[in-house]
């Protein structure tokens, strides 16, 4: 039995890599077990072996085929041709924006805590950080940390910051005794006799992304400045100075869309095309009218109405979900305010104000799998939808092109498949407690390490990917993987499926079924 590949093993023992030190070798538990038994080989030189076996399988190996970003992925299985209504929300759904809004928001939110709160004159030299935030944090509101959590609420060590500085896996531990955070911390105690009172706040839509970045400058600077400061009120007075802002915002990009909308041309194509097979398209957006056809007309024309049979803007999303009894209102889009009589039909050309889906559906009877909503706010756009109404979702996710563009690049998937790979090894010589093995374990597992973080950092350098902690899937996945049938970057990918389409969704490997190295 030969136990060394005698003409490999004396190419790579000993030899240096730059990154990770020896190159090491294995063999399956059972042949390291067995070797050792005869005491012809060290424990060092046997699990070199191993190690050196592994990472030749890894090389021979056919890295994964490049994954489309104009793709469309299911979550649950879709019928187009069940779909006779298409309801599209407007913001970051139809709308892309451009990096300058994320800009403008910044701005009008850090000159509003200076006017409005009297916060310091300093903070308007603190210019905003673009990449720094990624959508789908967490905020402690108690310990005014911004942090990532996976879908089973583990907090991602090396993904947590106070203002703009990294905290420490040692001080997270001490602040929550744990690495799981319990469920009535970060969603609030849902029991009735208890308050539902959340010490998290999730931000899980773009809008929020430049309001990180302000808060975790303001935060840095008292912090920097030996100011001292209340994390929620800190947090409570930049939601409200960003939110407070909108309406500014709104006319601002109305007046040059060009500057802060990306160019979506084939997006009339598509309504083209859904009007052409006699679908109804509705729009329901939380956004002001002025605000929403400027944009529109920019993006689909002066007509872009023709293609809807029924508009509703400032809906107050989640409310037009959840509540029954507040009344749909007609606009008047010249006098640009609404009428006070009530609406008994929904009319093609007519702008509607507010309103319930209730309404919506009692007037059109559209109900159930026949319609499929198109939103980018797991919560606001698409939860209660699908969970209280039947309706079919799709959510569009602008990170994916940036996200997929990352995974298919060779070095991801050289690291990604290693990772695998060498996870896998130490899970099987882990049971091995000699000195000689103890230090090769402790080697992988720095290697380990350092190949998670690279990982990790070619999509954010802080925070790492929307989609993953260091492995599992985020809590921000776990929530658009539950409420979304379906989801893509932007909406015109689905001018490259057909109206009869199925979606079907991937056959995922649970853990007690077949073994890959590549997920």
């Amino acid at each position: 039995m030969s136990l060394l590949i005698s003409s490999v093993g004396n190419l790579f023992l000993g030899v240096k890599t730059s990154r990770t030190g020896l190159i090491q070798k294995t063999l399956k538990y059972s042949e390291v077990k067995s070797a050792l038994s005869l005491k012809k080989y060290s424990t060092r030189e046997l699990l070199n072996e191993a190690y050196c076996r592994t990472k030749l399988k890894c090389r021979s190996k056919k890295l994964p085929q490049d994954v489309n970003p104009k793709g469309v992925f299911a979550c649950n299985e879709l019928d187009l041709s069940e779909v006779q209504v298409y309801g599209f929300d407007y913001d970051y759904t139809l709308a892309h924006y451009k990096p300058t809004m994320e800009h403008l928001l910044y701005n009008l939110g850090r000159e509003y805590l200076l006017e409005k709160y009297n916060y310091p004159p300093e903070i308007l030299k603190l210019e905003y950080k673009p990449n720094f935030a990624v959508r789908g944090l967490h905020y402690d509101i108690e310990k005014g940390l911004l942090l990532k959590l996976d879908s089973f609420l583990q907090i991602q060590f090396g993904a947590v910051y106070r203002g703009l500085t990294p905290v420490s896996t040692d001080e997270v531990l001490k602040l929550y005794k744990n690495r799981i955070i319990p469920i009535a911390y970060v969603e609030g105690d849902t029991r009735a006799h208890k308050p539902n009172r959340a010490k998290m706040v999730h931000l899980a839509d773009l809008f929020s992304v430049p309001e990180m970045g302000l808060l975790c400058n303001v935060a840095e600077y008292f912090i920097k400045n030996h100011i001292d400061y209340h994390p929620e009120i800190l947090f409570l007075d930049v939601k409200n100075s960003v939110q407070s802002c909108h309406p500014i915002m709104h006319k601002i990009v109305a007046q040059n869309v060009e500057e802060y909308i990306r160019p979506n041309k084939k997006l009339r194509n598509y309504f083209q095309m859904l009007q052409e097979s006699d679908k109804k398209l509705f729009l329901v957006t939380n956004s002001p009218y002025h605000f929403v056809n400027a944009g529109m007309e920019m993006l689909v024309g002066h007509d872009w109405r023709d293609f809807f049979d029924v508009v509703i803007v400032n809906a107050n999303k989640p409310k037009f979900f959840t509540e029954v009894s507040r009344p749909i209102r007609v606009f008047d889009k010249n006098a640009n305010s609404h009428i006070w009589e009530k609406v008994t039909s929904l009319e093609k050309g007519i702008i509607y104000y507010e309103g319930t889906v209730k309404q919506l559906q009692d007037l059109t009877g559209w109900c159930g799998h026949q319609v499929l909503y198109f939103g980018d706010h797991p919560y606001s756009d698409l939860a209660d939808v699908t969970l209280e109404h039947g309706w079919r979702t799709g959510a569009i996710i602008n990170e994916l092109t940036h996200e997929i563009n990352t995974l298919n690049t060779r070095s991801f998937k050289e690291n990604a498949n290693w990772l695998q790979m060498l996870t896998q090894l130490i899970e099987d010589h882990q049971d091995y407690k000699d000195p000689e093995a103890m230090e090769v374990l402790t080697q992988w597992m720095g290697e380990r390490d350092y190949l998670r973080n690279e990982i990790k950092a070619v999509f954010n350098p802080q925070f790492g990917s929307v989609f993953r902690t260091y492995h599992n899937p985020t809590y921000f996945s776990r929530r658009l993987f539950r409420f979304a049938d379906i989801y893509t970057s932007n909406i015109i990918n689905l001018l490259n499926y057909s109206l009869t389409h199925t979606f079907y969704p991937r056959r995922g490997v649970m853990p007690h079924e077949y073994g890959s190295y590549f997920v």
